[in-house]
């Protein structure tokens, strides 16, 4: 049977000064909070080496001084495990000191001015463009009808009467809370994870638990359009803050908090939407200490979380000191197929324990043989499987896309590539040159996703290659030129 999920590991911001103790270190923390449980499998010396990019003989000692201290056991033939009894004594004195200090944070380095521009759409994203789906070209159907059928043969022997929990079945939480734990960082448990039809559904009951009385919620200031509604529609003004080419402008968010009360914060740190850009790890650790100085709450989207091509993602903010008010919100429906309609929300349990309480009012329950089916999936290590032969096929068309945009556009057009997710973000301000979006043909689904200021012209564009080949994505993008070279003339 294959492994669920890999175990990450970061060691960037892990107390000491060699890898050898960043490691041990790393290590120790995650087995004393719990995130590697008792019995649990550790990677192999050699893979986790190639993973973290050291050499094998760091990972070897680690784990050979570890076994030696208790913690670990290895089993010939079987791998390295985490200890069933666990040291009694406690960590070094270098953790202690990364835990102590988990809480400060430097101020960031001066930002530049902004690169983007306000948002609008000229008409409705069709397929042609289709801003960052996923291809449902690439979906094992023949996996997910054999897991239905198995699934309906389970239940049917073993009937369950009655309505279930509106939080989810506890097989697909439980799923959950071991892949936030392996894979994101995150310390858990399925009584702190509630299952929604997909992400929207998730910003919409976190915000309609929260309270308008207590202020505004900002938004990056260009952001995902359908949260903006969806705060707004629960009695929310929202404020924008001002995004460069790291994401999130830390310093304007100071700004906002002495001037307006503010009840929470909407980003999507891991690939911001639409710019794609990685929040990198000190404007994380600056947003959390303002969520804990200023008492605001984070809903954390992790978009595209699942696609990332460049070395191990950068922890959610979930899984981070001063992650206390954060609530996680994810969807695996991009794992497999938007029709699946599943995602979730990770927070603590008296938020999670009103999220049921909402869900109680307008839907009862999810889907419970689909949940099933999705957590079968999961412990069988398929969904790991699945996502491992799509990250490689959209990787290919990422450095595809890249290579059409250069080869088509030249020098006119400027992006930078993305580490991850299923869109690219282009710079086309020199081929517009200024004219305003009404010169534009507004009847062509290419241009869907221009974004610009309200009486500006466009300045970017956001193209989608993740449910298109290589000669659509040829097609799509020559189309575009036509359209935006005779827009220059």
């Amino acid at each position: 049977m294959l492994r669920p999920w890999e175990t990450q590991f970061w060691l960037d911001n892990s107390p000491g000064k060699t890898l050898h103790t960043k490691l041990l270190n790393t290590l120790i923390i995650d087995i004393k909070n719990g995130r590697l449980s008792p019995g649990s499998m550790l990677p192999g010396s050699r893979s986790l080496a190639e993973k973290l990019a050291v050499n094998r003989k760091t990972v070897q000692q680690v784990y050979e001084e570890l076994e030696a201290q208790g913690w670990l056991t290895t089993r010939p033939r079987s791998g390295t495990f985490i200890s069933e009894t666990l040291p009694e004594y406690g960590l070094s004195n270098s953790v202690k000191e990364l835990l102590n200090n988990a809480n400060k944070t430097e101020n960031t380095p001066g930002l530049v001015d902004d690169l983007y521009q306000d948002a609008v759409n000229i008409q409705p994203q069709l397929s042609s463009n289709n801003d960052g789906t996923p291809d449902s070209r690439l979906i094992p159907y023949e996996l997910l009808a054999r897991t239905y059928r198995k699934t309906c043969i389970e239940m049917h022997r073993h009937p369950i009467s009655g309505y279930g929990d509106p939080r989810g079945t506890t097989e697909l939480r439980e799923s959950l809370a071991k892949m936030l734990s392996e894979d994101r960082f995150m310390n858990c448990s399925a009584e702190q994870i509630c299952i929604v039809r997909g992400s929207q559904m998730g910003i919409y009951l976190a915000s309609k638990i929260l309270d308008p009385k207590k202020g505004a919620i900002v938004v990056e200031q260009l952001s995902y359009p359908p949260a903006q509604a969806a705060f707004e529609s629960n009695g929310f003004s929202v404020i924008k803050c001002r995004l460069d080419h790291q994401g999130l402008d830390i310093d304007h968010l100071r700004e906002i908090l002495v001037c307006d009360s503010v009840a929470a914060i909407y980003i999507t740190p891991h690939h911001q939407y639409p710019t794609t850009v990685n929040l990198p790890m000190e404007r994380r650790l600056a947003l959390l200490a303002l969520s804990k100085e200023h008492n605001f709450a984070i809903l954390e989207d992790d978009y595209d979380h699942e696609f990332h091509y460049q070395t191990n993602p950068i922890p959610p903010l979930a899984s981070l000191p001063n992650s206390d008010n954060v609530v996680h919100i994810g969807s695996m429906s991009k794992v497999f197929s938007p029709d699946l309609r599943l995602g979730y929300i990770a927070a603590d349990s008296l938020l999670i324990e009103e999220a049921a309480r909402e869900i109680m009012l307008i839907d009862r329950q999810g889907n419970t043989i689909t949940e099933r089916v999705l957590s079968n999936l999961m412990e069988s290590g398929e969904i790991k499987r699945h996502i491992r032969k799509a990250r490689k096929h959209y990787e290919g068309r990422r450095n595809y896309t890249a290579q059409e945009f250069k080869r088509i556009f030249g020098d006119q057009v400027s992006f930078d590539i993305p580490t991850g997710g299923l869109a690219i973000w282009v710079d086309i301000s020199q081929l517009i040159n200024g004219r305003p979006l009404d010169d534009l043909p507004s009847n062509d689904s290419m241009l869907s996703t221009l974004f610009s200021t309200d009486q500006a012209a466009p300045t970017h564009l956001r193209f989608g290659f993740g449910a298109l080949n290589e000669t659509e994505i040829t097609q799509s993008i020559e189309h575009l030129s036509q359209l935006l070279l005779e827009t220059s003339d």
